[in-house]
């Protein structure tokens, strides 16, 4: 089984690597964008039989922990065999 987590800043929070994004993107040529925004994608992948249940809260339990500052980003995540 493999998780797959999504991090993101919190729409609040200012992202100013999806800016520079924006405007390296806007001199290329690519008009009519709105906003970019940057996050991080993490991959764990759990060993053979692992629960599913057991792993969804390890892996919010690690989010919480260590992968995400919650006070500035969001999360989300999705297991996959």
């Amino acid at each position: 089984m493999k998780a797959r987590i999504y991090i993101r800043l919190k729409e609040s929070v200012l992202d100013p690597q999806g800016k520079a994004v924006l405007a390296g993107l806007e001199s290329l040529g690519f008009k009519g964008l709105e906003d970019v925004r940057v996050g991080k994608l993490v991959e764990i992948t759990f060993a053979p039989g692992a629960n599913r249940a057991k792993a969804a809260g390890e892996v919010k339990e690690m989010c919480e922990k260590l992968l995400a500052n919650t006070v500035i980003e969001e999360y989300n995540f999705d297991l996959a065999d």
